[in-house]
């Protein structure tokens, strides 16, 4: 039994506490249906996220076998002064965007080409650290992704669990502590009401009696 507040038994109080109580009560439903919500989002980004991952795994892994070939095949110095020599210049762009009530980021990259997508000699290097390199330039997008994606996803779930205990606060102490005021102040009312009949009862009698 939850513990009811205490108040005075007053018809007014009563008032006042079945107003607190359709409140909650409506508070209760947008909450839990806002829960639902993110937790729905949550999932589309996770699966999102879980994607993202497995592709960038791959990729990566891709460019490393391709990175370790031209390794086996090139000279150290020849493969430092490639990869030394940058083929674009790239900026982060940080914003924003809102996903129920959660503001979460949002990451996108601008690359600038340069002149030359190999800013080295071909002469001095092999097909394989060209491949390489492709590689790992095209990772940078879907990397950048992932982070968004998985802040995002760490962000909702940080949101979902205090939703969730604002409704558990809501349905387990407040729902149940108004409901059980609201009873104790009727009950309360019934019992002054009953006793102020049978005291006018027996004052009628008594007046009859004088009669």
């Amino acid at each position: 039994m939850a513990k009811r507040l205490n108040v005075n038994p007053t018809r007014m109080e009563l008032k006042r506490l079945k107003t607190r109580l359709k409140m909650a009560e409506r508070g209760h439903k947008l909450l839990k249906d806002k829960s639902d919500e993110m937790i729905r989002r949550f999932m589309e980004f996770a699966n999102q996220n879980k994607a993202l991952r497995e592709q960038v795994e791959k990729e990566l892994s891709a460019a490393l076998t391709a990175f370790v070939v031209a390794k086996a095949v090139s000279d150290d110095a020849v493969i430092q002064e490639a990869v030394a020599m940058p083929s674009k210049s790239v900026q982060i762009l940080l914003d924003s965007q809102n996903v129920m009530s959660c503001v979460v980021p949002l990451i996108s990259v601008k690359e600038s080409e340069s002149a030359e997508k190999y800013p080295y000699s071909f002469s001095a290097v092999t097909a394989e650290l060209d491949n390489s390199i492709e590689v790992m330039g095209g990772l940078l997008k879907n990397m950048v992704k992932l982070a968004e994606v998985e802040k995002t996803c760490n962000m909702l779930a940080i949101e979902i669990e205090k939703t969730r205990r604002r409704v558990n606060a809501l349905e387990y102490v407040m729902i149940p502590q108004l409901q059980e005021t609201i009873k104790f102040i009727m009950m309360k009312l019934d019992e002054n009401e009953r006793s102020t009949i049978v005291r006018l009862v027996k004052v009628k009698a008594m007046i009859a009696e004088e009669v």
